[in-house]
C-alpha cells in the first residue's frame, strides 16, 4: 500500500493532491485516525487450525465474499480521465460494494452500469427538498441497494490546504447536481443543508425504499437514537479527517458505538485504513464492515481500475493470507 501511495503522489497532479490528502484545520484528527489503529497491539493464539478462514459477510440480504467496500469520496477525475466509471469497474473485479458519492464527476446512472457489483448512493441532504428526494429516487432508479446519508458536514470546516490552491483548483463536472465546480463542489452557490435533522430523516424515510445508514456518527447518544430512528446501519466516521479537526479517530469511537447499539443494527467503520492489520483491528472492535477511502483512490491514480482492484486485494491478502 505504501508503494501505491508513493507512485500516486508522483502521478497526479499538485491540486488532486494537495485535494485527497489534505484534512481539516491543523489536521489532528487526520493523523489520529492512523496512530490510534497503530496504536493497537494484536494478542494472537497459536495452534489454531486456521486452514478454511472465510470473512463472508451479509449486510441488508446483500451478499459479500470480504468486509472491505469502497467509501464514498468525491472527484475521482483528479485520479483518473474516466473518473468513478474506472472506479466502479475496479470495485468489480474486486468484488467489493462501492458507495457512489453525490459529488461524483460521472453520473450516478453511468457508474451503476459500469459495475458488475451492488453498489450504494452517499446522500448530501440538500436545502431544496425536491434536489433531495429526486437524488434518493434516481439512485434508487439506477439500482443502487443502499443509501447511505453523510450526517456529519453541515458546512466545510477549515481546510487550509486546499484554501491555499487558489486558482490552481480545476473545475470539474458534478452531473448529479448539474453543475460545474471546484474539487468536491468548491465554489458552489448554495447546496447542502445545514438544517438536516431526525425529522428530515423520517421524511427521506417516507419514500426511501432502501436501507438507510447513517454515516459520520461518533457519539454513541446519536448511534443510538438512529437504531430508534430506524436507520439500517451506522458508519462510524470522521469524514477522513475533513470534517470538523479535533474530533476522536473512528477506530477509538468504535468500541462505545458498538456497545450502545447492542447488535440492534449493523455498525461499519472507516478512517486510517491501509493494512489488512486495520481492516481486523475495526473487526475485533466490533465493526461490521470497513471502507476505505483514499487508498482506493491512490490505486485508481496509479493503474485506473486495475489499480483499485489490486489495492483490495491487498488488503484482502493481507486479511486471508493465501496458501503459498
Amino acid at each position: 500500500m505504501p508503494d501505491y501511495e508513493l507512485l500516486a503522489h508522483e502521478r497526479m497532479s499538485h491540486p488532486a493532491w494537495e485535494y485527497i490528502n489534505s484534512g481539516s484545520a491543523d489536521e489532528i484528527t487526520l493523523r489520529w485516525n492512523r496512530e490510534a489503529l497503530i496504536r493497537i497491539r494484536l494478542k494472537p493464539r497459536v495452534m489454531v487450525d486456521v486452514s478454511q478462514v472465510d470473512t463472508r459477510i451479509k449486510l441488508f440480504g446483500q451478499e459479500m465474499s470480504h468486509p472491505i467496500l469502497l467509501a464514498p469520496t468525491s472527484s475521482h477525475m483528479l485520479a483518473h480521465p474516466e473518473g468513478e466509471v474506472a472506479t466502479a469497474r475496479g470495485a468489480g473485479a474486486a468484488d467489493a460494494v462501492m458507495v457512489i458519492s453525490t459529488l461524483s464527476n460521472r453520473g450516478m446512472e453511468e457508474i451503476t452500469r459500469a459495475s458488475t457489483r451492488p453498489t450504494w448512493f452517499q446522500l448530501y441532504v440538500e436545502d431544496d427538498r425536491a434536489v433531495t428526494k429526486d437524488l434518493v429516487l434516481r439512485a434508487q432508479e439506477a439500482g443502487c441497494r443502499a443509501l447511505c446519508i453523510t450526517v456529519d458536514l453541515p458546512i466545510v470546516y477549515a481546510r487550509d490546504r486546499e484554501a491555499h490552491l487558489g486558482n490552481e483548483a480545476p473545475q470539474l463536472p458534478f452531473p448529479n447536481l448539474n453543475i460545474t465546480a471546484g474539487p468536491g463542489g468548491r465554489g458552489r452557490q448554495k447546496g447542502r443543508s445545514r438544517k438536516f435533522n431526525w425529522k428530515d430523516l423520517e421524511w427521506i424515510q417516507s419514500f426511501a425504499k432502501t436501507p438507510i445508514l447513517l454515516k459520520g456518527v461518533l457519539n454513541p447518544d446519536d448511534a443510538e437514537q438512529a437504531a430508534k430512528m430506524g436507520a439500517a446501519a451506522v458508519v462510524v466516521s470522521n469524514h477522513g479527517g475533513r470534517a470538523l479537526d479535533s474530533v476522536p479517530a473512528t477506530i477509538d469511537a468504535l468500541p462505545a458505538i458498538v456497545d450502545r447499539v447492542a447488535g440492534r443494527i449493523p455498525v461499519l467503520v472507516d478512517g486510517g485504513i491501509r493494512r489488512g492489520t486495520d481492516v481486523l483491528k475495526g473487526l475485533a472492535n466490533g465493526a461490521a464492515a470497513i471502507l476505505i477511502g483514499r487508498p482506493y483512490l491512490y490505486g485508481l491514480a496509479v493503474a485506473g481500475s486495475d489499480g483499485v482492484r489490486h489495492v483490495v486485494e491487498i488488503l484482502r491478502t493481507e486479511l486471508e493470507p493465501p496458501w503459498r
